[in-house]
């Protein structure tokens, strides 16, 4: 093929363009990165969200210079058509993962200056959660949008393009919510970023499991349950049904330890103790303790003690702790404390000496569930 033959050819022109366009457009981005990484060192998000983007960025930069060579063409011009169509899909392609990078990058940057691995975490929290959970619906929304655009590019898809970009709308999630489950923890997730019901690290009670919010992801909440089991629930569980949430205020809480004694047991040494215990406990956070009577039966007294720390981990270590002290207690300064059974001697038995001791069994009655 002569030289006069490649300079006339019709192909010849966009494709110089092109093999120009592209350097440009790499250069241009590596230029754009090394401005916009000083510029925005001062602001976390946008340098996170600037870092995030780079990548992504490197590929539709050049996409779009090929987009405006391809559109330049000529439209008589041999395989323009198809050329164009498959650098559109590119295009939308690493649009789309360009922007779900972004909404990653700047919910990044948002955690970076709220960590939440500290003692007074709760407002921490509540920014995790709700920086999660929306970047994770905006990402799934984009991709959504980014597949219907795709799908719209090709004229006999254009229909089942456009609903599938309709039910990514809030309206179209709104009217689809009954006819679509997948819509209604999507929802879910909306409302628990906005009201907040649980949030990460959060210590719950669901389906009488206690554990800890561990993951919340677009589609399900991970618990960690104590014993190191993992508890999947759907997000829309948390708007359904109720649970009990230990942390939505404070992670301060107020531990109860129930003893059952006998009635000889004296009160006012027991209450010495119980307040030499709990002040001798590192669990106790100082607010409030105290030790009462709080139910009695035919052959026992129900004693409750009270007693408060900053977390529920460590108010269960605090409930122990008292509980084992004051059995200690009992067994060693009054053991005609503990629960027993006493047994009247009838009519026709030797009688007992005088001296004989009486017989002692534990006896107590059955706990509630609140004294576990």
């Amino acid at each position: 093929m002569t030289k006069e033959m490649i300079l006339s050819h019709p192909w010849f022109g966009p494709i110089v363009a092109a093999l120009i366009a592209i350097p440009l457009a790499l250069l241009l981005h590596r230029l754009s990165v090394i401005v916009l990484r000083r510029v925005t060192r001062s602001t976390p998000a946008l340098h996170m969200m600037l870092l995030k983007i780079s990548a992504p960025a490197r590929f539709v930069l050049p996409l779009i210079a090929l987009q405006a060579v391809w559109q330049g063409a000529p439209d008589d011009l041999k395989f323009i058509a198809s050329i164009r169509h498959v650098n559109g899909l590119l295009l939308i392609a690493t649009s789309t993962w360009l922007a779900a990078r972004a909404v990653n990058g700047i919910a990044d940057g948002v955690l970076a200056r709220n960590p939440y691995d500290v003692s007074d975490n709760l407002r921490a929290r509540s920014i995790l959660t709700q920086t999660r959970v929306l970047a994770r619906t905006a990402s799934s929304v984009l991709v959504v949008a980014g597949a219907a655009m795709m799908l719209m590019t090709f004229p006999g898809a254009r229909q089942v393009g456009a609903s599938l970009l309709a039910s990514a709308g809030v309206i179209g999630i709104v009217a689809g919510l009954a006819a679509k489950p997948v819509f209604s923890n999507l929802i879910a997730g909306l409302q628990i970023a906005l009201a907040q019901p649980i949030r990460i690290d959060d210590v719950l009670v669901v389906e009488g499991e206690w554990g800890r919010v561990e993951e919340i992801t677009g589609t399900f909440v991970v618990l960690k349950i104590w014993d190191d089991r993992r508890l999947i629930l759907p997000l829309s569980y948390f708007i359904e049904k109720p649970f009990q949430n230990w942390t939505r205020h404070s992670s301060q809480l107020l531990g109860s330890v129930f003893i059952y004694a006998d009635y000889s047991m004296p009160l006012a040494p027991l209450r010495e103790e119980v307040e030499r215990l709990v002040k001798a406990a590192p669990q106790w956070d100082g607010r409030f303790f105290n030790l009462q009577v709080t139910d009695t039966t035919e052959r026992t007294m129900q004693l409750r003690v009270l007693c408060t720390a900053a977390s529920s981990s460590l108010a269960f270590d605090l409930r122990c702790a008292v509980r084992e002290g004051v059995i200690d207690f009992m067994q060693r300064e009054y053991p005609q404390g503990l629960p027993r059974l006493r047994v009247e001697e009838s009519a026709g038995a030797p009688e007992r000496p005088a001296d004989a001791p009486v017989p002692l069994r534990s006896a107590p009655p059955t706990l509630p569930p609140n004294a576990v």
